[in-house]
């Protein structure tokens, strides 16, 4: 018996590959096991090779694995493309309308030809293929069909009572079938019991969608894009729910200035997007910036430049996110690194963008959008709303003519903010550099009194995790340092470094910008290397530990952009080998 193994499922899009993928783990994450799921799809609406990875484990895992124990096949690219991740003693099972073939070089896996598509044409239609392949994986992993069950019904439950019996008849053919053929041959695959615990199973975009919903956001304008439409299309479901809504927008710079419009009337509101997306919002940043606006705006990264990699994962928005504005504004870039903080740091972003009057990015990035985890279930006991210096009683009658101080300069440089009519409340609203009242004014007294209060507001930011640290003592041989969906792999190459004899110490950054510079400082004054791990070809947050750190001499990079997720595997060779030409033994 197994603790943990990786299945994948690929073929053409459009097949049902994703679906497949979903009854599989849906059905096992109920059961108790922690599942991580990446999906690996083309840029094309239908057609181009497809895969789902799913790691299944006894104990929470936050990255897919290494190498592949059980591929299941819907044609021969699926194999080609992915058979050189088998571990030995891995299984193909295929199928054998399209007579599957493993290369020559593969000599270690045993290829299984099981007749997906002719067992779902003999049940009624082909359609069913999925649920067979399903069946003869649950019958490899030595399951019970019975737990498909449940997620059958729910699938299918509106088609009608046949259609259910047709699925799940499909999946105990497929699982019949392949018995029929191993017999006892892959005992060792059988996987340990689950602890039958219930979690949820999503995806990060969920989660920022459902952190949105609990810190109380009641508008999205946004446009459609990859990998962030999944927030869009959960808060159109539930938002009306709540007396929300949403609206897709002509273009991103609508959605941007209509999510800035929604909060100056009171409303929170959100839009995301991805780095095209937030390319064209960049103006309507500074204006959130100019005119104190709270807005909070989610960038999905994915790879780029322009359109880029649209499907595939990339770590390379980092330096546009904190200085791609024109001019100078306080703004504060968030990245969560799980899908719990992604859940409690878009309701945290809500609040920092009221408490501070200004924009709030919320980075991630497609690895940690669209992969699936499994989440232990959430606690909403802890949601907070604050709003800041939001003035929400009766205010003061002001002098004939005069207007409201809403930019009043101020010692922790937060002025106080109404909403649009409110009596005593009228002041300008403009782009341009502005007095107390929002009048234009280009006096440099002025001018600099305005900057300087803007820029002090995030200086006393109060987040309550700047950085995630793994640690045992600060003095450490390497110190690892991330950023987003990095947090797993880094976590696991910890280990094997440390079965090496290698002290090692991590620290994930959840805060950005501004940099939590003190809180990071004693662990890269205690380390002899600090290796940064991120997706992305210059080393982004590499520099910027750089330039707020320095530490020139100890900082190394581990990179990756080819469009793929780093490998526990990769991160620990590479570092190893740092560690190695240190002159370290």
């Amino acid at each position: 018996m197994v603790q943990q193994l990786s299945w994948k499922v690929g073929g053409q899009q459009g097949e049902g590959i994703e679906s497949t993928g979903e009854i599989f783990s849906t059905a096992l994450n109920r059961l108790g096991y922690y599942l991580y799921g990446y999906r690996h799809f083309s840029s094309r609406i239908k057609g181009g090779h497809t895969n789902n990875k799913i790691r299944v484990s006894t104990t929470q895992v936050r990255s897919v694995s290494d190498d592949l124990d059980i591929l299941v096949a819907f044609d021969q690219e699926t194999i080609d493309v992915n058979v050189h991740e088998l571990r030995v003693g891995g299984v193909v099972i295929a199928d054998a309308k399209f007579n599957p073939s493993l290369p020559e070089t593969c000599t270690t896996a045993t290829l299984y030809a099981v007749p997906f598509t002719e067992i779902a044409t003999e049940l009624g239609t082909s359609l069913m293929k999925n649920m067979v392949a399903v069946g003869a994986s649950s019958a490899v992993l030595h399951i019970d069909t019975e737990v498909f069950e449940e997620v059958v019904l729910e699938i299918f439950g509106k088609k009608g009572q046949k259609v259910v019996q047709k699925n799940m008849e499909a999946i105990k053919k497929g699982a019949d079938y392949i018995r029929e053929q191993l017999g006892e041959q892959l005992e060792t695959m059988k996987l340990d019991p689950a602890d039958g615990k219930k979690r949820m199973f999503m995806i990060g975009n969920d989660a920022i969608a459902l952190g949105a919903l609990a810190g109380g956001a009641r508008f999205m304008p946004a446009y459609p894009i990859t990998p962030a439409s999944e927030i869009m299309e959960y808060l159109i479901k539930k938002l009306p729910q709540f007396g929300g809504t949403v609206i897709q927008t002509e273009d991103e710079i609508a959605a941007c200035t209509m999510a800035i419009g929604a909060n100056y009337a009171g409303v929170r509101a959100l839009t995301a997007s991805a780095g095209p997306g937030l390319s064209l919002m960049m103006e309507s940043i500074g204006l959130a910036g100019i005119t104190e606006q709270p807005v909070v705006i989610i960038d999905t990264q994915r790879g780029g430049p322009s359109t880029g990699l649209p499907t595939k994962q990339e770590q390379s928005d980092l330096m546009a996110m904190i200085y791609g504005t024109h001019g100078e504004i306080p703004k504060i870039v968030m990245a969560p690194s799980t899908v719990e903080e992604a859940f409690y740091d878009t309701i945290e972003a809500f609040n920092l963008a009221e408490e501070y009057q200004c924009p709030v990015i919320m980075l991630t990035d497609l690895q940690l959008s669209l992969g699936k985890q499994s989440v232990e279930p959430l606690d909403y006991n802890c949601v907070e709303i604050r709003r800041g210096k939001l003035q929400q009683g009766e205010l003061e009658e002001l002098e004939e003519k005069q207007y409201y101080k809403r930019y009043r300069v101020t010692e922790d440089g937060v002025s106080p903010r109404v909403i649009p009519g409110m009596k005593h409340g009228i002041h300008h609203v403009t782009g341009v550099e502005h007095d107390e009242t929002g009048k234009p004014s280009e006096s440099p007294v002025n001018r600099d009194d305005q900057m300087n209060k803007r820029l002090r507001k995030t200086k006393g930011i109060r987040f309550n995790t700047p950085i995630h640290v793994h640690s045992h003592e600060k003095e450490s041989d390497i110190l690892f340092v991330g950023f987003n969906s990095t947090r797993g792999v880094i976590e696991e190459a910890m280990e094997r470094l440390e079965q090496d004899g290698i002290k090692v110490n991590h620290a994930h950054i959840r805060l950005i910008h501004p940099f939590p510079a003190d809180e990071l400082l004693p662990y890269v004054q205690g380390a002899k290397k600090v290796v940064v791990v991120e997706n992305n070809a210059t080393g982004q947050l590499a520099n910027i530990l750089k330039m707020n750190i320095a530490s020139h001499d100890k900082i190394q990079s581990v990179l990756k952009y080819d469009g793929n997720p780093f490998l526990p595997q990769e991160v620990y060779a590479k570092s190893k080998e740092m560690f190695v030409l240190n002159g370290n033994v």
